[in-house]
């Protein structure tokens, strides 16, 4: 009997996480079999149990696997807040960072599709939900951070609570990369996405640099008689 190596399991592994991957955003995951996903992989069932526990930790394990846009821009942007000369302009970067991972990346958009169009969050997928939970705290929570900072270091008095504040340039985000992912031919995600950010930042209180007017031809002057 052949010896696998850690380098076989974890091809192994990979080629079923993108064979779930396919399937889940071609069928739905509840509509997608563990066996499904293994003949696609052109693997086992057992080959599955031994890398999962069940489907929500396979699916969980997918999505660990891409760093999902919101997650990645809104660590960034708390990360970076303190030390940034302009904390404004570094968030709202990353958040348009988050939108052009979005629109750009392949893998990103598909794994996006599957965990909000693709799941439904039935008895087998209770880990799924936990995990969704989970990120969602921790994305309102880094949000809020980047926030303050941006808050102490412009001195501004916002136009709500804080925490009302954050909740809202979540849900704008939010709402934004899933009616995307609905119809991407609907709206330019990239350029809508940073009209919206900027309009809530500046009802927030926060001042933006203007954006500079495109710089119209001088008129032609009438030839003399």
């Amino acid at each position: 009997m052949v010896r696998r190596t850690k380098a076989d399991a974890l091809v192994t592994r990979n080629t079923l996480l993108d064979a779930a991957e396919h399937l889940f955003q071609a069928h739905g995951v509840s509509r997608t079999s563990l066996n499904d996903i293994a003949t696609a992989a052109g693997t086992t069932r057992g080959a599955i149990y031994w890398h999962f526990k069940d489907k929500a930790d396979l699916f969980n394990a997918m999505m660990e696997r891409v760093t999902m846009p919101l997650e990645g821009a809104l660590a960034c942007a708390a990360g970076k807040a303190e030390a940034a000369d302009n904390p404004l302009l570094s968030l709202r970067d990353s958040m348009m960072n988050a939108l052009r991972q979005t629109a750009t990346d392949e893998q990103t958009r598909r794994v996006f599709e599957v965990a909000t169009h693709k799941v439904e969050y039935v008895s087998e997928m209770q880990a799924v939900r936990d995990r969704h939970l989970r990120v969602r705290n921790q994305c309102m929570a880094m949000t809020e951070k980047a926030l303050r900072e941006v808050v102490r270091r412009e001195n501004v008095k916002l136009a709500m609570p804080l925490p009302t504040a954050a909740l809202g340039l979540h849900v704008i985000m939010d709402g934004l990369i899933q009616n995307w992912l609905l119809d991407p031919l609907a709206f330019d995600l990239e350029k809508s996405g940073r009209q919206t950010m900027d309009a809530y930042l500046t009802g927030l209180g926060f001042s933006l640099p203007a954006a500079r007017a495109p710089r119209r031809a001088a008129p032609a002057r009438a030839m003399p008689a």
